[in-house]
């Protein structure tokens, strides 16, 4: 099994993004979250640092600018999606990934305080 340590830079990015109402609460996960040509179209015209704020986690051992390094996607590319972090909740949880829990967890938190 992989495993993550937490990116401090998408946890500041999800953060700023939700103080800017820049999220979705109600949305299908399965639906919105991108995929590999969603990604592909992204890092056509953005750089790789951009990319990387959108997953909480990064991939121990996994070489950076590779879409391995980057785990736990939180939004579209654009928004986050209140769904989205809910996944990474539980995803996290169900393979013991604390850390990227307990961020995920406080994200929500602070997401449901802000769109309250």
């Amino acid at each position: 099994m992989a495993s993550y340590r937490i990116n401090d830079q998408a946890v500041a990015r999800a953060t700023q993004l939700i103080d800017a109402h820049q999220y979705v609460l109600d949305s299908d996960w399965g639906d919105a979250q991108p995929n590999a040509e969603d990604e592909n179209r992204f890092l056509k015209s953005h750089s790789w640092s951009e990319y990387a704020a959108w997953h909480l986690g990064l991939t121990e051992g996994a070489n950076d600018e590779t879409k391995a390094r980057y785990a736990f996607v939180y939004g579209d590319l654009r928004r986050v999606h209140r769904t989205g972090l809910i996944a990474c909740v539980y995803r996290a949880s169900e393979w013991r990934h604390k850390e990227i829990e307990l961020a995920a967890h406080d994200l929500l938190q602070h997401l449901d305080k802000v769109s309250a």
